[in-house]
Order: structure tokens, then C-alpha cells, then sequence
């Protein structure tokens, strides 16, 4: 289900939750609403908004740290690739086939990402396994340096290689990891809907309350949406940007 999706329906709930409290109002005993009861009542909505508020300014900052995390290994990882592209041509020109594989990979996983971008001609999906990359390093170690100049250079692509290979495995595992546990968003809505509903049991309806309602619903709404885009970093409306990507293609050959 899409972050938009799962947002709308936090809204949905939260405004029938003030509906609700505002026909409980208009059916419950006059004594279910004296001075003490809802002292005691302010009480429990309080403890649980201070709860609610606490939790959702934790996941909000975590899952910025993790986008921002997986923003700067991406922006890493493709800067190892230009250093490889580098190393590579300074090694020889025995190793243009060995560049040209690295910029069809690099190409294959780009577009994958961003099956929306151009990134040239279509090719093939990258293996799971990261089989790619692994053919990659035997392609360097294939080389054979005539002299100490290509020898180090050959460690340099290797050890690149390697990099970026571990770099593509943990941002893969920090993307499939990342998603908001469903025990705690269906806390968070419960917490949020028995408040809401505890706001309509001390106000009469008129359009103002309903209004000021409903934007609180919409800001908590939009609070559970951020969270969901931010840990969907190559995905919806707060992705990574594809630009770095570009420019990196473009520098591949050269």
C-alpha cells in the first residue's frame, strides 16, 4: 500500500474519531461529562498525546537519519565508480571492454532505480546475487600489468571493486529493512483516533472546531506520510534525486 494511501486512511480515522466523540457527547449521561470526569479524561489524553508526539518525533528523525544515510553510500558509491572508470583508463587501453562493462552494470542498476529516467539504451536487470559485480572483479584480475604502474592500478580497481560491491549490498539491505513496522502504525492510529475522540466529547459541533479538527488530523496524517517517504529513499515524492546518476554517466568513457 502507497504512503498516500496509508495517510488517507490515518485521516479518515482520525476525523471519524471526532465524529464519534462529538455523537458521544450528544448520548451519554450528564454525569459521564461533570467536572471530575473530565479533569479525568484530559488526563488520559494528555498522558497519550505526550506519548504519540514522543514516538512520532523518534521515527520522523530516525528515518531522516536513514535517508540520509542511503542518500550519502549512493552519492559515495557513485564516486568509486568514477575512481574505478579512472583507474582503469589509466591503466591501459587493454581495459576499455572492462569500462565499457561498468558503465552497461552501472547503467542496468540506474535503471532499475529509475525506471522513469533515461539512462540510454535498455539493458538487462541486474542480477540479485550481484553476479555483475563479481564478473567485474575477475575481469580486473584478468588483467596482467606489464609493469609496477599497472600493478597498482590493478589493486586500486580491485580494491574499487570490492567497495562498491559491499556499498550496493548494504544499501539494498538498509531499503528492504526500513519500512515502519505495522504493530507500531497501528498503535500510533489507535492512540491518535482515541484522542480525537476524546476532543469531541468536550466541544459541541459547529463548523470552526470542525475545521480546526480537521487540520490537526491532517497534520498527524501528514506526520505518518513523511515518515513512510522517508524510508523509501529511491521511491515517491521525498526520493533520491537522479541527477548525481546523470552527471556520473556522463563522465563514464572519458
Amino acid at each position: 500500500m502507497s504512503s498516500l494511501a496509508i495517510a488517507a486512511i490515518v485521516l479518515a480515522c482520525l476525523v471519524a474519531g471526532a465524529l464519534l466523540g462529538m455523537a458521544l457527547r450528544a448520548t451519554l449521561p450528564e454525569h459521564h461529562l461533570s467536572p471530575d470526569s473530565t479533569d479525568v479524561i484530559k488526563l488520559a489524553t494528555g498522558l497519550m498525546a505526550t506519548l504519540a508526539a514522543l514516538v512520532l518525533g523518534l521515527l520522523i528523525s530516525s528515518a531522516n537519519a536513514d535517508h540520509n544515510t542511503v542518500n550519502s553510500e549512493y552519492k559515495q558509491l557513485l564516486t568509486e565508480v568514477v575512481l574505478l572508470d579512472r583507474y582503469l583508463a589509466a591503466y591501459g587501453p587493454e581495459t576499455k571492454d572492462t569500462r565499457e562493462y561498468v558503465r552497461h552494470v552501472l547503467i542496468g542498476y540506474l535503471q532499475l532505480r529509475w525506471p522513469g529516467e533515461d539512462f540510454g539504451p535498455k539493458e538487462p536487470a541486474p542480477n540479485i546475487g550481484g553476479g555483475e559485480l563479481v564478473d567485474l572483479e575477475r575481469r580486473i584480475l584478468g588483467l596482467a600489468p606489464q609493469n609496477d604502474i599497472q600493478k597498482w592500478f590493478q589493486s586500486q580497481a580491485l580494491q574499487l571493486a570490492n567497495e562498491i560491491a559491499e556499498g550496493r549490498f548494504l544499501i539494498r539491505n538498509q531499503q528492504t529493512g526500513s519500512n515502519l513496522p505495522i504493530p507500531i502504525l497501528i498503535v500510533l492510529i489507535a492512540w491518535s483516533t482515541a484522542i480525537f475522540v476524546s476532543f469531541g466529547l468536550f466541544v459541541k459541533p459547529n463548523p470552526t472546531v470542525i475545521v480546526a479538527l480537521s487540520i490537526s488530523a491532517l497534520a498527524v496524517a501528514g506526520a505518518i506520510f513523511l515518515i513512510l517517504e522517508l524510508n523509501s529513499p529511491f521511491t515517491g515524492l521525498i526520493q533520491i534525486s537522479s541527477a548525481a546518476a546523470h552527471a556520473v554517466l556522463a563522465l563514464l568513457g572519458k
